[in-house]
């Protein structure tokens, strides 16, 4: 719920309230800064105290700029081309800066700073000071030491313009979001937490956002919500002048014709050959340089049978941005959306990628049942999840299962808008969303051929996917009601209920899932918890499968899917070898049936992966996101993003 906050105290019941306002109503008494140099927020600096540098010149045009570190124990700078620079020092001593940029358009100037880092290690740990435009999504993470009293943590705002917050309080970690006010100059808005620890030892922290002004967005944007700012990962790309302007920005008010962004599919057009990864790289549109890292590394490492470069034939362009959430594949555009949390590996990484809560995070509330899912192996979860507050660096391998699936997801709707028997026949002349309507849709297809026919469940499938409200007869439905609508039927997931296309990715995705990692997807159907210190042990299955493609009523249409999004793939090979499902044992809890395969396994990859961790804490904390925290819908992954009207 919005709250109109100056100073949040975290309560005992972890309750956020309002305690005060500003005495203006509108904004607080703006610090003293330069308006011509760099501000340090926090005047004295120790261990694990962010530092955090803003060069502030409100009343001039100021570009090209590069940041370099000049003296110090060497820190991870990921945004060296902004106004913006932050870090947490792990070491004392000094540590010096230099920063060149360009003043309207004509002054190259250069400032220096230098920064004194006690010994002292710091308790309170905001994170991340960053650069935005007006109206733009804002994060804050406090990172608290384990002495420190919650009942003493104090959010306040410090500086700027009055801001609407939300707040997150999740075991102890606190997270504030907000959207960028409008502002006529650079405008930097300052929070402050404070609290202290078992000793009574206080401990205060600022971070800051410096938010730029920015056009207002005409009514008829594709992008109505104010979007990041972008640029093209290969500078000197071929299309690196007409990438942003047609895939992510808030002035684009049509689509762009695919004489300027054309299928990748154009760069193999006389050859067999999948795409090279120089091609790919040529189309990806970035807000922060190591996202693309990432995710050339993943096409790298990877990718060893193509697939993914295969099936990016049928898009425009690529797009990760620290916004971006959830991924989606958009027809308006061509483009592929990925949320940047698939990609990072340091907590440096993790720290610029706003946290934004999921718009339908409470869709389906009034239900009596959920479905949750999960992909496994060996007896395990598949993928590895962390605190956010852990200050985690993690290794491609424990993020590429859950990259991977959702690749193929959203891949598989590209091959949907732009199935391979149709890249060639569009005109250049022809805009993207022309050409990707006018295609015969093979999700169509498969819904008239080998239908979906459970009525009850597409109805559920808006409420809980599309925000409907539920009527009385939906809230009075119990898990059992929701087996006899959905067992019978042919839907891999409750998620192909949202939409004919879901259905048609969802078979697609969860076939590639098995057969190149032997990885079996979960189905559920279970009783809705409610309460505080809900855990996956909470859940009571009614119904589940352990690999539901594996069902013979469901044979076929995983092998129309699969088929048509990716030819070269041996469809029906794969399917020859998909196993007969695994039942679910009825009355045992989710995290109960985790166990349900075959296996001699006497500790889990993951396990063992977690036990392997130097900080002996490590193990239970991590454990217990992964087996313990309620189970995930769909939705937190999937995102059908509405085609624009013109």
């Amino acid at each position: 719920m919005p709250l109109n906050i100056v100073n949040v105290y975290l309560l005992p019941s972890f309750l956020l309230v309002t305690l005060l306002t500003a005495c203006n109503g509108n904004s607080f008494n703006d610090t003293d800064y330069p308006t011509d140099g760099i501000v340090q927020l926090d005047k004295t600096q120790n261990i694990n105290q962010g530092i955090d540098l803003l060069l502030h010149y409100p009343n001039d045009n100021v570009s090209n700029i590069s940041w370099q570190q000049t003296a110090g124990e060497p820190v991870t700078i990921l945004t060296k081309a902004s106004k913006v620079i932050s870090f947490t020092p792990t070491l004392a001593g000094d540590y010096n800066f230099r920063v060149t940029f360009t003043l309207n358009n004509e002054l190259e100037k250069t400032l220096e700073k230098n920064i004194a880092v006690n010994s002292d290690y710091h308790k309170v740990t905001n994170r991340l000071s960053h650069l935005v435009l007006a109206e733009n999504k804002v994060s804050f993470r406090s990172e608290l030491h384990e002495s420190i009293d919650l009942n003493t943590v104090v959010w306040n705002q410090v500086s700027g313009p009055t801001v609407t917050l939300t707040t997150e309080n999740t075991n102890g970690d606190l997270a504030i979001f907000f959207d960028a006010p409008n502002v006529n100059l650079d405008t930097i808005i300052e929070f402050s937490v404070s609290a202290s620890d078992s000793d009574n030892i206080s401990y205060s922290d600022i971070v800051a956002v410096l938010v730029q002004p920015a056009a207002s967005i005409e009514s008829n944007a594709y992008f109505s919500d104010r979007i990041a700012t972008v640029f093209a990962y290969n500078s000197n790309s071929p299309y690196a002048d007409k990438l942003v302007a047609c895939v992510y920005s808030n002035t684009l008010d049509s689509s762009c014709t695919l004489a300027k962004t054309p299928l990748i599919a154009e760069e193999v057009k006389s050859s067999s050959a999948a795409p090279s990864i120089t091609n790919i790289m040529n189309r990806v549109v970035v807000s922060h340089r190591w996202m693309g890292d990432r995710f050339k590394d993943f096409l790298t490492d990877n990718d060893t049978n193509n697939d993914i470069k295969n099936l990016l034939r049928a898009t425009t362009a690529i797009v990760i941005a620290y916004d971006v959430r959830p991924s989606f594949y958009w027809a308006a555009t061509g483009a592929i959306y990925l949320d940047a949390e698939n990609f990072w590996l340091t907590p440096q990484e993790r720290d610029t990628i706003n946290e934004a809560p999921d718009f339908r995070a409470d869709f389906g509330n009034d239900l009596q049942f959920v479905m949750p899912w999960r992909y496994v192996k060996d007896n395990d979860y598949a993928s590895f999840n962390f605190n956010k507050s852990s200050r985690i660096t993690r290794t491609a391998a424990e993020g590429l299962l859950r990259l991977t699936s959702l690749m193929y997801h959203e891949l598989a709707h590209a091959n949907d808008f732009f199935p391979s028997n149709e890249w060639y026949v569009h005109t250049s002349d022809q805009r993207v969303l022309d050409a990707a309507v006018s295609t015969n849709f093979e999700s169509d297809e498969l819904a008239i051929s080998l239908p979906l026919s459970s009525q009850e469940m597409r109805d559920l499938g808006q409420v809980s996917f599309a925000g409907e409200t539920a009527n009385q007869t939906q809230k009075n439905y119990l898990p059992a009601d929701i087996k006899g609508f959905f067992s019978p039927d042919r839907a891999s997931d409750f998620y192909a209920y949202s939409s004919l296309r879901e259905d048609y990715a969802m078979l697609f995705e969860e076939l590639m899932m098995q057969n190149r990692f032997a990885v079996l997807r979960d189905v559920a159907i279970t009783n809705q918890p409610v309460g505080e210190n809900i855990s996956a042990s909470d859940y009571i299955v009614t119904w589940g499968q352990r690999g539901r493609i594996g069902d013979e009523k469901l044979r076929a249409r995983v092998l129309f899917s699969a088929s048509r999004v990716l030819p070269e793939f041996d469809s029906q090979g794969a399917i020859n070898l998909v196993p007969t499902p695994i039942v679910m044992v009825q009355g045992d809890s989710w995290i109960d049936n985790l166990a349900i395969s075959p296996s001699e396994l006497s500790m889990s990859n993951l396990t063992k992966k977690l036990r392997s961790y130097t900080n002996p804490d490590e193990f239970s904390r991590v454990t217990s996101k992964n087996a313990e925290v309620a189970p995930l819908n769909s939705f937190n992954r999937y995102y059908q993003k509405p085609l624009p009207a013109h």
